[in-house]
């Protein structure tokens, strides 16, 4: 299979341990091998000490969008498997990706890692009332759409092995190497700026949804997230991290994607309520932790949405490209 020649690229701060081993490993089983594996750590961060020997290691700034949003002058394959470093691939994970590429004439595809229509019900019903991830029940042909509160919804019956998608899970994508450069991925790396880049796995296929790229998500891959993230010795403190967090980017994204691009004013209203209820019932949950004396997370949620005020006001944001219609050549 000439045609898909393509190159692993990892982003890491190798501290993965043996679930960054089974990704290593899960390489070296591939059908259909790769021409070479990348791995970009985050500078300052010692090399980790699991290795296959045929990986090569490139320092770069810190950050979920910096280490992904690169020039990738290394890479010289038509086609890139974009990893996290707690990620298993199957012997046939990357050859079943390619060919359900293929076949459905897709430009990117991911797998299906976070089985969100397999939660309890209770979770669906709860997740869905505050506008977080709505469960959609009719329709088949997506499996993730973006809404207009800056959310998600997803398909709670898949029944084909692939479906477009407008958002998907950002541990692992594949598509052409020219196809993720023209995203321009750098321009969000404001997603840094937080504590925590949440969500720009949804920032990244959404742009290339905006930008006329036909995005697929992958059922039956058998690609898994080993979710590598340690615990912490103050939940209360990263939970107040990332509320600020969320709430600041998802305010961005909204605006900078479904506000900004909307030009029927009837559609940019909507857009307006829906986001006012998500933000409202958010409101309504944080004013009633303070009022028991838990003032932490409401005060998280309040300075997320003023930061991310300010940054909407700022110069730096003002300057920004809009998103524009990506034309293959």
């Amino acid at each position: 299979m000439q045609d898909m020649e393509y190159t692993v690229v990892i982003r890491t701060l190798g501290q993965a341990g043996d679930k960054y081993r089974k990704l290593l490993n899960s390489l070296l089983t591939q059908t259909v091998q790769p021409v070479a594996i990348l791995v970009y750590i985050a500078e300052g961060y010692e090399l980790p000490k699991e290795t296959i020997g045929v990986e090569k290691y490139i320092f770069v700034k810190k950050g979920m969008v910096a280490q992904r949003a690169l020039p990738y002058s290394e890479v010289e394959t038509p086609y890139v498997l974009f990893l996290d470093d707690d990620v298993y691939l199957p012997p046939t994970g990357v050859e079943t990706l390619y060919n359900e590429m293929i076949e459905e004439k897709g430009d990117v595809i991911s797998p299906c890692v976070f089985f969100n229509h397999q939660i309890p019900i209770k979770n669906k019903i709860r997740l869905t009332l505050l506008g977080r991830e709505v469960c959609r029940l009719i329709g088949n042909r997506w499996s993730f759409k973006v809404l207009r509160n800056g959310a998600f919804s997803y398909n709670n019956n898949p029944t084909k092995a692939v479906l477009e998608a407008q958002s998907n899970a950002g541990p692992c994508l594949f598509c052409k190497k020219e196809d993720f450069l023209a995203t321009h991925l750098e321009d969000e790396k404001w997603l840094d700026d937080a504590y925590y880049a949440f969500p720009e796995d949804q920032v990244l296929f959404y742009k290339m949804y905006c930008q006329g790229l036909k995005v697929l998500t992958s059922y039956d891959s058998g690609i898994m997230h080993l979710d590598a993230s340690t615990t912490v010795a103050n939940p209360e403190e990263k939970a107040r991290k990332v509320v600020y967090s969320e709430y600041r980017n998802k305010l961005i994204f909204w605006h900078r994607f479904i506000f900004l691009p909307e030009t029927n004013m009837l559609l940019k209203l909507w857009s307006v309520i829906a986001l006012v209820y998500t933000l409202g019932i958010q409101f309504f949950k944080y004013i009633i932790l303070k009022c028991m004396g838990k003032s932490i997370l409401a005060n998280a949620f309040m300075d997320g949405l003023q930061d991310a005020w300010s940054y909407l006001h700022s110069t730096e944001y003002k300057r920004k490209k809009r998103i524009l219609k990506y034309e293959k050549k």
